[in-house]
């Protein structure tokens, strides 16, 4: 079993109380083996615990968790959910991953 988990942000994201975390985890050669929605809370913090799949390559997997239907991560400490801005950049936060070790 393997647990994915964050704490909750500094800044006051506001998610809101239905917040989601997408979580992928991808094999060595790239293959999404997992691709699913957790609870998260208002401030960001989740836990996803998962049993690795018996068809995982073994070698270096990657591991992402972002907020799921959000618009993108502004590293501001503010609300994140810009309606109809334009000429918008990505912010480093956008998508961190994560390394993972799977051995047989």
């Amino acid at each position: 079993m393997v647990t994915v988990a964050a704490p909750e942000a500094d800044c006051n994201p506001r998610y809101g109380k239905n917040a989601r975390i997408q979580v992928v985890i991808a094999d060595e050669r790239g293959v999404e083996i997992i691709s699913t929605t957790a609870p998260m809370t208002d401030a960001g913090a989740f836990t996803f615990t998962f049993r690795v799949p018996a068809q995982m390559a073994v070698g270096e997997a990657a591991v992402t968790a972002t907020p799921h239907k959000v618009d993108w991560c502004d590293d501001t400490g503010t609300n994140n959910r810009v309606q109809g801005a334009a000429d918008l950049e990505r912010a480093s936060c956008a998508e961190r991953r994560k390394p993972l070790t799977i051995i047989r």
